[in-house]
C-alpha cells in the first residue's frame, strides 16, 4: 500500500479590496489573524498563515487588495500583492460577487497563466449572492459560514507540489505578537472611528513588556499625518481613544490568553505614508 505523498507550498491569497481575503484566512486557521473590517484596504503587508494537515502543510499568504494609485503607500501595498504572485506555488483569486469580474481580474490571472502557476478562481460570499456568471469560477465559498472552504483546502492540496513541512505544527504564523498586536490596534481604530477614520493611520508598538506573567503590559501610538486627524482620534474629551483602547484590549487579551494593560497615544507624523523608509519600520515592505 502506498502512502499519499506529502504537499507543502505558498498559497496567495488575491484579489480586489474586501474580496473577503482577511477573513478566509482566518477561517482557515480556525483563529483570527488578519485584520477583518467593512472598510477596503485594511491588510498592509504580507500575513502568513500556517495550515497544517497529516499530508500537507499550507502556508497561506493575505494580501492587500490591488488596486491602482500613485501614492507611496499604496504603491508598497501594490508591490507586496506582485511579489506575492511571482513568488507562490499556487493562487487562490477571490471574486466578490457583488461587484464581479473586471479587466484586473482577468489581467493577474493571465500573468498567473504566463509563470505557468496553477490559479483557482474562487467566487466569495456564497451566503449572500450567487456567483457572477461572467467569471470562470472554480469554487464557490462562504468564509463567514464556512460552506466550502473545506472544498478549497482539498483542492489546493492537490496542485501543491510534493515536499516536507516548513514549519513546526503547532505555529500558525511567521508574525511576532508585536505586530499581531499593532494590527489589532489598528482593527479597533477603524471600527471605531467608522466612517471618520483617517486612512493615513498606522500604529507602532513602543513597548512590549510581558516581564509579569498575570498581565502584558503594552504601549502603543497611534500614528496620523495632521493635527485635525489628530483629533478625530482623540474625540472629544479622549472619548474616541478610550473606546479605541476598550476594542483594542479585548482582542488582545483574546490573543495573549491573559490581561493586558494598554496605553494609548496619538502622535502626527507629516508624510509618513510618502515615506519609503518609515513605511519599512512600520513592516509595510
Amino acid at each position: 500500500m502506498n502512502e499519499r505523498p506529502h504537499r507543502s507550498g505558498v498559497v496567495a491569497l488575491l484579489g480586489r479590496p474586501n474580496a473577503g481575503k482577511s477573513t478566509l484566512l482566518n477561517r482557515l486557521l480556525g483563529q483570527k489573524l488578519a485584520i477583518v473590517t467593512a472598510k477596503p484596504q485594511t491588510t498592509r503587508s504580507r500575513i502568513l498563515g500556517i495550515v497544517t494537515r497529516e499530508d500537507a502543510q499550507l502556508l497561506l499568504l493575505d494580501t492587500p487588495g490591488f488596486h491602482a494609485s500613485e501614492k507611496a503607500l499604496n504603491r508598497a501595498l501594490i508591490e507586496v500583492v506582485d511579489d506575492v504572485a511571482q513568488d507562490c506555488d499556487v493562487a487562490v483569486l477571490l471574486v466578490d460577487p457583488r461587484h464581479g469580474w473586471d479587466e484586473a481580474h482577468e489581467a493577474l490571472r493571465e500573468r498567473l497563466r504566463a509563470r505557468h502557476t496553477p490559479c483557482l478562481v474562487v467566487s466569495t460570499k456564497a451566503d449572500l449572492r450567487a456567483p457572477p456568471e461572467d467569471a470562470p469560477i472554480d469554487l464557490a465559498l462562504s468564509a463567514r459560514t464556512g460552506e466550502g472552504t473545506r472544498g478549497l483546502v482539498d483542492r489546493l492540496v492537490e496542485l501543491l507540489p510534493e515536499g516536507p513541512a516548513f514549519y513546526d505544527p503547532e505555529q500558525v504564523t511567521d508574525r511576532s505578537l508585536r505586530f499581531l498586536a499593532a494590527e489589532l490596534v489598528r482593527e479597533a481604530a477603524f471600527e471605531a472611528l467608522s466612517q471618520e477614520i483617517p486612512y493615513e493611520t498606522a500604529v507602532e508598538i513602543e513597548s512590549f513588556d510581558e516581564s509579569d506573567p498575570r498581565v502584558t503590559r503594552i504601549r502603543a501610538t497611534l500614528l496620523v499625518e495632521k493635527k485635525s486627524q489628530k483629533g478625530m482620534v482623540v474625540g472629544k474629551g479622549g472619548r474616541m481613544i478610550r473606546e479605541i483602547g476598550i476594542q483594542a484590549r479585548r482582542g488582545l487579551e483574546e490573543l495573549l490568553e491573559k490581561q493586558v494593560h494598554l496605553e494609548l497615544w496619538v502622535k502626527v507624523e507629516p508624510r509618513w505614508t510618502k515615506r519609503p523608509n518609515r513605511l519599512k519600520s512600520l513592516g509595510y515592505h
